[in-house]
């Protein structure tokens, strides 16, 4: 996993447009779970980060979108967006137009772009105030790395993978966050 973060870190500070020339599914299926558990701890790290946010009153993380969806959706609806509509849409959208700047300086300034875009159209998700967009650089910063990781398996192994790790990531948010229903 080191050399994987490592790769990334690196990628993240100079990204470029070139492909990973290693087309074996076993050396992709492995790097890809290493970048599914770095998504993953990426959001456990950060977490702190919102319980104080919320503890200190800046916010109220109950209004967040996914409580008022999760009440109006069944799981089967809260699946299929959560886990195919969304990453397959935001992937095409953010992800998919990323490989199409050759010159070095414009990919890394969409590659930047994009992963912004990502992180901040996620804003929507908290009710609107003061507080929100002032802290939502620190609201949408697991998004924003994300939207990196995204983009760093998108131009390495191709837009099908960046899709399949978004509906990965997706399904085990989705599966944590429905435990408390079936504990109830």
């Amino acid at each position: 996993m080191k050399k994987i973060l490592g790769e990334i870190y690196r990628y993240l500070k100079n990204p470029t447009n070139h492909e990973d020339k290693n087309k074996n599914f076993s050396y992709r299926m492995k790097n890809f779970f290493t970048i599914l558990i770095i998504s993953l701890l990426t959001g456990v790290l950060i977490s702190p980060i919102f319980a104080l946010i919320g503890e200190l009153g800046f916010i109220n993380l109950e209004n967040h979108a996914m409580e008022e969806i999760m009440k109006n959706y069944t799981k089967l609806e809260l699946f299929l967006f959560a886990v195919i509509m969304a990453p397959i849409g935001e992937e095409l959208f953010f992800r998919a137009p990323i490989t199409a700047f050759k010159k070095a300086k414009a990919f890394k300034i969409g590659f930047y772009v994009f992963a912004l875009l990502f992180g901040f159209i996620h804003i929507t998700n908290f009710e609107m105030t003061q507080n929100v967009i002032l802290l939502s650089p620190i609201l949408v910063a697991p998004q924003i790395l994300i939207g990196g990781y995204l983009g760093f398996i998108r131009v390495r192994f191709g837009l099908i993978w960046s899709i399949a790790l978004h509906a990965s990531y997706n399904s085990i948010l989705m599966a944590i966050s429905l435990i408390p229903n079936l504990l109830s």
